[in-house]
């Protein structure tokens, strides 16, 4: 029987949806194989062109489409455990497990930099923060920005002297490749999870506040947040993008990493805020109602874009990751995503949720 779908908020469906051409464009250039990376995995060597896109997604969406899916990923929390009631705990633990074995199998057979796990180990960790009062989420999460300062600094360092994390696409058989994406992504995993507490723990925050439920209630909340958030984003991200392009020599490389990073925490807020004062204004047409619902399959979304660029770039697929430069890969992206909200607006249609969140619902909510 399919199920019912029940009339749902816009904005954090649409943040979502919207979201997922982020972590696209965030993603596709690491199936490259470049001979030498900078600091965000980006080739130094590329094409005027490559290096312009290298710069405003360093900028723009480097660092900052995590943040705002963790800042999701805490407000859903408080979504889910305001229908549980008493069993919400239990639920949302099960529920965070799951998910946590969902990213395993989708860096063993897909892709290193995983966030599922990452999100999925926040959640048991931090499953009882849908309780906390407002000035402890605030007050700790304050905190833990000196030590997500402290984690950046240390990648910051490893990258300096090893490089990014790069030549997903250089392995030339599955085997050997399923053995360098899980060693990879073992130690990535947990510097994603001290990366994302902060954003989870604000988006648990405005969850309370239902800033994207009842957007109309909080547009001044919301357009503070959105001009600080991505303004810090922009004034953060440039220095970063300005070393890996080439254009500044010399630089404190180290220093402007972390920037970079503490900087897209503010930026993934502010992103979402955004979609927040969007979803005020805009008329749910056709293009607004497929984005939103991408952004209600976002997992399905999510691990779509992967298989299609595994397809598409590894020596033993498609073989295009040592051929494509950044711009080209970044163009694969963005039609990858396109075509995720075309399946997802199809499902919509046909009333159907994705096939993961379908086995998802129904392994954690048994």
């Amino acid at each position: 029987m399919p199920y019912l779908i029940t009339q749902r908020a816009l904005a954090p469906d649409l943040a979502r949806g919207v979201m997922l051409l982020l972590i696209a464009l965030a993603h596709a250039h690491m199936y490259l194989s470049p001979q030498a990376t900078g600091f965000r995995s980006y080739a130094l060597d590329g094409s005027p062109l490559d290096l312009v896109v290298t710069g405003v997604q360093i900028t723009l969406v480097d660092g900052r489409a995590m943040p705002m899916f963790a800042a999701l990923f805490g407000y859903g929390f408080v979504q889910i455990a305001a229908r549980q009631g008493n069993d919400a705990r239990r639920v949302l633990r099960r529920r965070s497990a799951w998910l946590l074995a969902f990213g395993c199998a989708h860096a063993l057979l897909l892709f290193f930099g995983d966030i599922l796990a990452a999100y999925g180990l926040l959640g048991l960790v931090l499953a009882g923060a849908v309780r906390w009062k407002d000035r402890s989420l605030l007050v700790f999460a304050a905190l833990w920005l000196a030590v997500h300062g402290a984690a950046a600094t240390l990648a910051g360092l490893r990258i300096a002297e090893f490089g990014g994390a790069s030549g997903m696409a250089s392995a030339t058989d599955p085997v050997t490749a399923m053995i360098d994406r899980i060693t990879l992504w073992g130690v990535l995993t947990p510097f994603l999870i001290i990366d994302l507490a902060v954003p989870f723990l604000l988006g648990v925050w405005a969850a309370k506040r239902k800033m994207l439920i009842e957007p109309h209630e909080h547009q001044k909340a919301l357009r503070a947040i959105a001009f600080i958030g991505v303004g810090t984003a922009v004034v953060g991200g440039i220095p970063l993008a300005l070393v890996d392009t080439g254009l500044w020599n010399g630089s404190p490389e180290v220093a402007l990493h972390v920037l970079h990073g503490l900087s897209g925490v503010a930026g993934g807020l502010g992103y979402a805020a955004l979609m927040g004062l969007l979803a005020v204004h805009l008329t749910p047409g056709p293009v607004i109602t497929a984005l939103a619902a991408c952004g209600q399959r976002s997992m399905t979304c999510y691990l779509l874009q992967s298989v299609v660029f595994v397809a598409v770039f590894v020596p033993y697929a498609g073989g295009l990751g040592d051929r494509l430069g950044t711009a080209a890969a970044s163009g694969v992206a963005l039609l990858t995503w396109l075509a995720t909200v075309v399946s997802a607006e199809v499902l919509r249609r046909n009333n159907k949720r994705g096939p993961a969140e379908t086995l998802l619902r129904k392994l954690a909510y048994r």
